[in-house]
């Protein structure tokens, strides 16, 4: 198989990933609503303690806190971070409707996969909005030493994502 092949596979797997979910209204709602939880989580992981004070205040503070995170995240990682942002979180829904597609399809067993994609959520996840997860656990000034704001992390993570999906495709149809 020349490098050819493969860039053409690569490609074509990762089309039918991509569209797989969009073929209907229900998943195409799933991967919006996945994708909105994730970004909401990735925004409110910015600055934990803040939004977990806003949010013990009352929920009433819920859209406040979103948009004011918001606003902070575009201040210091720009409009190429926030955009990371928002494409993860997307990607993040196609993945977890296509896994669920595929466990659906092919049963428990090839939701092996499902552990391809866990790096990816993990390592975008702790860069994409500041301190992340790693200000979770104790960890937040690791990301000040971080070049471009952690952008290259954000790119690693969003990387794997694309990689789970060229590599597992179109959830109906056997990738071997």
């Amino acid at each position: 198989m020349t490098v050819t092949d493969s860039a053409e596979r690569f490609g074509g797997q990762l089309q039918g990933a991509l569209a797989y979910p969009f073929e209907s209204g229900r998943r195409a709602l799933a991967v919006g609503a996945i994708g909105v939880v994730t970004y909401v989580l990735l925004i409110f992981s910015t600055f934990p303690q803040m939004s977990m004070q806003m949010l013990g205040a009352g929920l009433h503070w819920f859209d406040e806190t979103l948009i004011l995170l918001t606003q902070n995240t575009y201040a210091t990682n720009g409009a190429t971070g926030l955009g990371m942002i928002v494409v993860y979180a997307g990607l993040t829904g196609i993945a977890i409707v296509n896994t669920a597609g595929q466990v659906r399809t092919m049963g428990v067993s090839s939701a092996s996969d499902l552990v391809g994609v866990l790096p990816g959520l993990v390592a975008s996840g702790c860069a994409s909005c500041g301190a992340g997860l790693l200000g979770f656990l104790g960890f937040a000034g690791a990301m000040a030493a971080l070049p471009f704001h952690g952008n290259l992390l954000r790119i690693g993570g969003i990387a794997l994502l694309l990689g789970f999906l060229a590599r597992s495709g179109d959830p109906r149809e056997c990738a071997l």
